[in-house]
């Protein structure tokens, strides 16, 4: 996700990251992808772009009128939120004007829905070229490897959390673009306030993807005051989707309980019952996206804001579920790892600056979020019954 632009030192040679990252995905898909991963020693990296932004370089914000429609690119399209959002912006700006890329084949269905193209975000050469010959105006950055698995394999995912991004921010100032990249409930640490975590204050995250999307916070932020980068980043609590298969994040727990519930009438949950974290229905998730990028940047007091809707806990979601399928039961298999990422996360968000400076409010609380999974599902359910 290479070409002399991106330059590994040490005696790692040449990481078939590409090779790697299709096989993360199989594993997240359930696909029959390898399941053994190489060892590799520590890897370097000096200068992710051959492009090396003066000190006095001084990028600005482009502005859209109403006939003058942004033209998108979203890297790591074909992950939980890419294809919705994809959805989202083609009703907003047009079909053609929204561009979804990935390292993987796209479903037919996704394919044929509109423009797809192959996208590395590893080759910064490649990542240029796309920006350059769709002359893209607004960049969605999706690519990455989510807190679980980016604890089997941080490798793997400091190579395409960290030095990805690295490429992106280049790309993103050198053609002065509006970049979009979502942080996390996990960019937080043990030390942060729990109840609730407001937007500035301390973050020591223990993982991975919590410490890349830290320094995606800061990069981010840095690029904006450094170069006038028109940076915006949201931190996406836990996000349940009615039409993706769960990716390998500690709170997919929130998604799986649907399918399992509908299916067998049982589910086991991997973390404790009184586990309380925050929680989104995709389509606030996507919206509040959209409504960040489009916000008048006079709006916006800091480039980095907490969202939320909920807060709920494995044993509150079950009762919410039971009111649905009186014979649903659930039992706790507690993984460890999972569940010491989850006590190290917020419990709730403060997300009051962001409904103060641009009006974010959500729409889906626990019951209209349990309904609308549920009868997903059960539409689901009953037509591959029938066929």
């Amino acid at each position: 996700m290479n070409s002399a632009p991106f330059l590994w030192q040490g005696t790692l040679g040449e990481m078939p990251v590409t090779r790697l990252l299709r096989q993360v995905a199989g594993q997240m898909l359930g696909s029959p992808a390898c399941g053994c991963w190489t060892a590799t020693p520590p890897l370097q990296f000096l200068g992710t772009s051959p492009q090396q932004i003066p000190a006095d370089a001084s990028f600005h914000s482009t502005s859209f009128s109403g006939t003058d429609q942004p033209r998108v690119l979203i890297t790591g399209g074909l992950g939980q939120l890419g294809v919705g959002l994809a959805n989202l912006l083609r009703k907003r700006f047009g079909k053609d004007n929204v561009i979804l890329s990935d390292i993987r084949k796209p479903p037919d269905h996704i394919f044929h829905s509109g423009p797809f193209i192959y996208s590395d975000i590893l080759d910064y050469k490649n990542l240029r070229e796309i920006v350059v010959n769709n002359r893209i105006t607004w960049l969605f950055h999706y690519s990455a490897l989510l807190s679980a698995v980016g604890e089997a394999n941080v490798s793997l995912a400091r190579a395409v959390n960290i030095t990805g991004l690295h490429n992106v921010l280049d790309v993103a100032a050198e053609h002065n673009l509006r970049l979009f990249v979502p942080s996390t409930i996990g960019a937080f640490g043990p030390t942060s306030p729990r109840n609730p975590t407001p937007d500035l204050c301390v973050q020591r995250p223990r993982t991975i993807y919590g410490v890349s999307k830290v320094h995606a916070e800061l990069m981010g932020e840095y690029y904006h005051h450094r170069y006038g980068l028109d940076f915006r980043c949201l931190r996406y609590p836990g996000i349940i989707s009615a039409d993706s298969q769960p990716g390998g994040g500690t709170t997919d727990y929130a998604v799986q309980i649907f399918h399992d519930a509908l299916k067998n009438g049982k589910f086991e949950c991997n973390l404790k019952p009184s586990t309380s974290l925050p929680m989104m229905y995709i389509d606030d998730c996507l919206r509040a996206t959209l409504e960040v990028m489009e916000a008048p940047a006079e709006s916006l007091s800091m480039r980095t804001y907490n969202i939320n809707a909920m807060s709920f806990t494995p044993e509150d979601l079950a009762q919410e579920v039971l009111k649905h399928v009186p014979k649903f039961q659930i039992t706790y298999n507690v993984d460890s790892v999972r569940q010491a990422i989850a006590d190290s996360w917020p419990m709730n968000f403060d997300d009051s600056n962001a409904r103060k400076d641009w009006g974010w409010k959500h729409d889906f609380d626990l019951p209209e979020l349990v309904t609308t999974m549920l009868n997903f599902h059960g539409s689901d359910t009953r037509v591959a019954q029938a066929n």
